[in-house]
């Protein structure tokens, strides 16, 4: 473990790195127990655990922020902590209660307190909440025991170049989800199943690849890491609404800051023939906030937005005053920050 005072903050990529521990807590004899203090990154696992075999595991995404003011601060996690339950009752998952999510991030964050980046650096401490079936089984059959981690490390942008314009390449040959499949949870096999279309878009020279409905491939579903929002020149802030995406925090709180801005709100679908009709188009999630994507090439077409070196100014309002939350510069008026 690199002692924390030894870290390049400023620098700082989106990797895992070592901290003091992590919090464990299982569910054992239908009940689940207290959380605890694990120093060990390795965890003893029986060859025939359920989600080794049948896929149960879920997860979430957030992070831990120092303010202005120097206090430790938690994004929202009583929204994570209701996504991972709607995520685990999917695939039949017993899930921790809120209360239970939320003290086991605050007792993460607080046993890592010194890798929690110092205000200025523009970096974060990632907040990483795991789900996994733990049952020895051989049968296609829920687990009836469950672990509960959450690990933490300090993280920089997502992507190397941080708040900057990318290309994007619509794939429609894979889809992340099927249509009445798993795509509004956050589970395991829906991040595997994007990694070979990902892997193409890179070869191509793509950092971020856009998928199409499962259905019919004809409407906008989301990036391959995050929900589509775009702009419009008659002040629409637009995101697609379909059973096979994944309900952003992200994207839910830019839709309040938004609409505060003067924006209409509009959720529904998007074809892949009107993206024209946007002045700006980003990228949003846990990881990255908003990247600005100044291109989208989709088969022999391919539809620009703004300049290739800087970010609209939607695009780049939104982001600094979520971003300014966060940090503590603006006020929290809808109560989304919770103290360590």
């Amino acid at each position: 473990m690199q002692p924390s005072h030894h870290l390049d903050w400023k620098n700082l990529g989106f990797q895992y790195l070592p901290t003091h521990g992590h919090i464990q807590v299982d569910f054992v004899d239908g009940k689940w127990g207290r959380p605890e203090v694990k120093r060990d990154p390795f965890m003893p696992m029986h060859i025939a655990a359920n989600c080794l075999h049948y896929g149960q595991a879920c997860f979430e995404g957030l992070k831990a922020f120092t303010t202005k003011a120097g206090k430790t601060v938690i994004f929202r996690p009583d929204r994570n902590a209701d996504r991972l339950r709607l995520s685990a009752d999917r695939i039949c998952m017993e899930a921790p209660s809120n209360e239970l999510f939320i003290e086991s991030c605050r007792m993460a964050v607080d046993l890592n307190r010194d890798f929690v980046p110092p205000y200025g650096t523009g970096a974060s401490l990632y907040i990483r909440p795991l789900l996994i079936g733990t049952e020895p089984t051989v049968g296609i059959k829920a687990s009836s025991t469950y672990s509960f981690i959450v690990l933490v490390t300090p993280v920089g942008p997502y992507y190397k170049d941080g708040f900057h314009p990318v290309e994007a390449l619509v794939i429609d040959e894979y889809d992340r989800a099927a249509p009445k499949g798993t795509g509004r949870a956050k589970t395991a096999g829906n991040y595997a199943a994007s990694l070979k279309p990902g892997l193409v878009g890179k070869k191509k020279g793509y950092p971020i690849i856009l998928f199409t409905d499962p259905k019919e491939n004809k409407y906008v579903d989301e990036f391959g890491t995050s929900n589509f929002i775009g702009i419009t020149a008659k002040g629409e802030y637009k995101t697609p609404e379909s059973g096979s995406i994944l309900q952003s925090i992200t994207n839910d709180a830019l839709q309040v800051l938004a609409k505060e801005m003067g924006l209409t709100i509009v959720r529904g679908p998007i074809a892949l023939e009107n993206l024209d009709q946007f002045v700006e188009v980003g990228a949003c999630g846990t990881a990255a906030v908003i990247t600005p994507v100044h291109a989208i090439h989709w088969g022999d077409k391919t539809f620009t937005y703004g300049r290739q070196d800087k970010a609209g100014d939607m695009l780049t309002k939104l982001f600094q005053a979520l971003q300014a939350i966060q940090y503590g510069d603006a006020e929290d008026k809808h109560g989304w920050l919770k103290s360590v």
